[in-house]
């Protein structure tokens, strides 16, 4: 479903709200990082990891779709470290908004076709996905969706989406609730109750995650540091990542 623009609105101001009320619990310095979806289980692990070597810093992390999150930056959200999953989102924020560095890639990922565990469909390939499959895709506008229609017009696999989600994570959930039969994900965003099924080599894509310090501020620049450090390169690692 697209979000509409007053619901844009809405979002952005819960998430300021957010900020506002966390911003006030403690913390001599916070920093704000907008992340890509696929993003959130490292995020989530550098949050605490930073906040824990740098006890005078609140690390608030908002992971969203890539799309998503650069439209709220240029709607004035306030941010301060952003990550996006493609290079052409990342290009948009630099070319709205001014920041205080030059992006450089974090990390790197692939696409695979995600399944019910078990398979029951038997979905081996692309071309499964043109018969009687229930499909759901990442939106065009999000990094996970463009990277699905590349792969798709390189095997020359015409596919009717049941829906288009806002980010891939939605994509996974709703295959493994059932409402899909496949879908086209990133290769960490394959859970224990899903299967995945590799993508030939000459139509696999990949993805770049490109993060860069939108306000010039020494925490921020701390957690970027951190984030393509050791630190980020153990988590990043753990979740199936490649490093750059």
């Amino acid at each position: 479903m697209h979000r509409t623009r007053s619901s844009a609105v809405r979002l952005i101001g819960v998430v300021a709200g957010l900020i506002a009320v966390v911003a006030s619990c403690g913390g001599d310095e916070r920093v704000v990082v907008f992340a890509a979806s696929s993003l959130t289980d490292v995020f989530e692990r550098l949050e605490l990891e930073f906040e824990a070597a740098h006890p005078d810093v609140d690390v608030i992390v908002n992971v969203a779709g890539s799309s998503s999150l650069v439209a709220q930056l240029a709607d004035g959200a306030p941010v301060d470290v952003l990550v996006t999953a493609d290079q052409d989102t990342m290009a948009t924020a630099v070319a709205s908004t001014t920041m205080a560095g030059d992006p450089v890639v974090l990390a790197r990922n692939e696409l695979v076709i995600v399944v019910e565990r078990g398979n029951p469909l038997a979905i081996g390939s692309l071309d499964d996905l043109s018969d009687d499959v229930v499909v759901v895709l990442a939106a065009p506008d999000v990094p996970a969706g463009a990277y699905s229609r590349a792969v798709l017009a390189c095997a020359g696999v015409d596919v009717d989406p049941a829906s288009l989600e806002q980010s891939v994570r939605s994509v996974a959930a709703k295959v493994a609730l059932g409402e899909a039969d496949a879908g086209l994900v990133y290769r960490t965003d394959v859970s224990d109750d899903l299967d995945a099924v590799e993508l030939p080599d000459a139509c696999q894509v990949t993805a770049d995650y490109p993060i860069v310090v939108v306000v010039d501020a020494p925490a921020a620049r701390r957690f970027v540091e951190f984030a393509t450090g050791s630190a980020g390169a153990d988590a990043l690692s753990d979740e199936g990542f490649v490093l750059p």
